[in-house]
């Protein structure tokens, strides 16, 4: 083999042997010794390959993947201004804690800074985001030995960094691979002899966890809620279970994985001031980061409440600056105050029947199919939720479910490659064996990544239901800061951002099957359907904006009865 080829096939063969089992490629020349070693070894059943011609969509392709398996995957680019576009998804990947390998091609030493065509700066390319990085030294004829174990350990250690196991603390990783011509290969790829990996096919570098569980928060006072944030599903999942166990009430976000056992309407109950003074909690157990709710954001910052945190990892959000302890989940025990906790518990149901009531004489809204569509869902599936309104209107108004499996980019919160990925979490999530994936996504969201609908010859088809409610722009904005009548005149162009297309048409040209839902009703047996699929909804921007006021005066009525 050519030192290119041999790279390739004992990076591919170690990725194999730590667990990966998808990667995502968009093409290039430089890259090709990769590509090709990933091509061969789906070929062989060894692994599931996935090509997108947008660098920035194979990304967030890789990251859906690797949210809903749980496994790293690795998207391979070629050089240049390529490598650049995978920055957004590593930035997601960092703050959510998602194991997402980096893996760009590059000119040799002698190439970089010489006006080479296709070449930038490429070592450290995407700074503090990620967990490691390494500048891979060009393969040399003549140093087989060495060069394998250098590769081997490299490549191990990347996994183990990226899935966190010694730190606790998963994340993206970078590998920067240098090569020269020849790029193809000359001769069989055999990760054999001289490139051998371990003999009974294990990794080079196993790991076993090394960071203890850290000690577990008091059980705590009397008056405790439950705050949990964008988080691995283990760790809602275990808060949920433990404050089913305490009696304490729960205000969860959709992607929190305590969802289901969360309060309905958790955001409009803390956002009616009086209501709270009234049932104000001791302490708040914040679990993992939460990021939607600006009433939770000022219960969080309440002197007069004790914020615990229980982190994902060794990194905790405390954006108040507020938190008096962080740690592991408490033990069970301690006192329970169940008279207030019981009154929590009616007050969300007096929210959530004044939701219904507003919503019920409301035109149609984005913020209603919200609600219909969490209602609509097939039990088991996957539900992902863009990061601008979508997923703010099923926290606010969505009766949570639990048996449904929800995710959302919550770590930077963009609109980004959220149609990738819902793809990719949808093809991991019907591998798994569990029913169907659906997106929620607003129509600016929508376009911003349409590459993500352009599925290649050969790909695999997600089954996955796209659901759009089109306003023609960014409502999300008239929702932000109502009130300011000096600004109206550039509302429209410069927030409002109308695109005027027919977004069935655009679906269908990309190879989506697509179809217009005329209301509510109509969703559960659009959603029969099954996918690849588009369903669009047309909204009314204008009555979004008034009926966010509307919901939040209802709660606070009700809540005054």
């Amino acid at each position: 083999m050519n030192p290119a080829t041999a790279l390739a096939t004992v990076l591919v063969d170690e990725l194999l042997r730590g667990g990966v089992t998808d990667a995502v490629v968009a093409p290039g020349s430089r890259s090709a010794p990769v590509a090709l070693a990933l091509a061969a070894a789906e070929r062989d059943g060894r692994l599931a390959l996935h090509v997108r011609v947008d660098e920035r969509t194979a990304a967030f392709l890789a990251l859906g993947l690797a949210r809903a398996s749980g496994r790293p995957v690795p998207v391979l680019t070629t050089s240049g201004t390529a490598t650049a576009h995978l920055h957004a998804a590593v930035l997601e990947a960092d703050a959510s804690g998602v194991p997402l390998l980096a893996l760009t091609a590059d000119r040799p030493p002698e190439l970089r800074a010489t006006g080479a065509n296709q070449t930038i700066d490429q070592p450290g390319l995407y700074g503090g985001a990620v967990r490691f990085a390494a500048d891979v030294g060009v393969p040399e004829a003549g140093r087989e030995e060495p060069q394998n174990r250098y590769w081997r350990a490299l490549v191990a250690r990347a996994l183990l960094v990226a899935r966190g196991v010694v730190s606790g603390d998963p994340g993206p990783v970078h590998l920067n691979l240098q090569f020269r011509e020849p790029l193809l290969p000359d001769g069989p790829a055999l990760a054999t002899g001289a490139w051998a990996g371990r003999a009974d096919g294990s990794p080079w570098t196993a790991g076993a966890p090394g960071t203890p569980d850290p000690a577990p928060l008091p059980a705590g006072p009397a008056r405790t809620v439950v705050v949990a944030g964008d988080a691995p599903a283990a760790l809602g999942r275990a808060a949920a279970e433990l404050a089913r166990r305490q009696g304490w009430p729960v205000v969860a976000e959709p992607s929190s994985g305590a969802w289901g056992a969360g309060l309905r309407g958790g955001a409009l109950l803390l956002g009616a001031a009086d209501w709270l003074a009234a049932h104000r909690p001791e302490r708040v157990l914040v679990v993992g980061r939460p990021t939607l709710s600006r009433p939770v954001a000022a219960l969080l910052a309440d002197p007069a409440v004790r914020v615990e945190v229980v982190p994902a990892g060794s990194r905790w959000a405390d954006a108040g600056r507020s938190a008096s302890a962080v740690g592991g989940l408490p033990v069970a025990g301690g006192p329970v105050d169940a008279g207030w906790a019981a009154a929590w518990t009616a007050a969300a149901d007096r929210v959530g029947a004044a939701v219904d009531a507003v919503l019920a004489r409301a035109p149609a809204t984005a913020a209603g199919l919200a609600r219909d569509l969490v209602a609509a869902a097939p039990a088991g599936g996957l539900l992902v939720l863009g990061s601008s309104t979508p997923v703010r209107d099923v926290d606010r108004l969505a009766v949570p479910r639990g048996d449904l499996a929800v995710l959302a980019n919550r770590g930077v919160a963009g609109i980004d490659g959220t149609v990738s990925t819902a793809v990719g979490a949808a093809l991991a999530h019907r591998r798994s064996g569990r029913g169907p994936t659906t997106a929620l996504l607003g129509d600016l969201t929508f376009l911003h990544d349409l590459t993500g609908l352009l599925l290649g010859e050969g790909e695999s088809a997600p089954d996955l239901t796209l659901v759009v409610p089109d306003n023609d722009g960014g409502g999300i904005f008239a929702q932000l800061e109502p009130g300011r009548p000096q600004y109206a005149a550039d509302y429209r162009r410069v927030f409002g951002t109308p695109h005027g297309r027919n977004l069935l048409t655009v679906a269908r040209a990309l190879g989506w099957a697509a179809d217009a839902v005329p209301d509510a009703a109509s969703l559960p047996a659009a959603l029969v359907a099954g996918g690849p699929r588009v369903l669009v909804v047309r909204t009314d921007q204008g009555a979004e904006a008034e009926l966010a006021g509307r919901l939040r005066e209802a709660a606070a009525a009700a809540l005054r009865e």
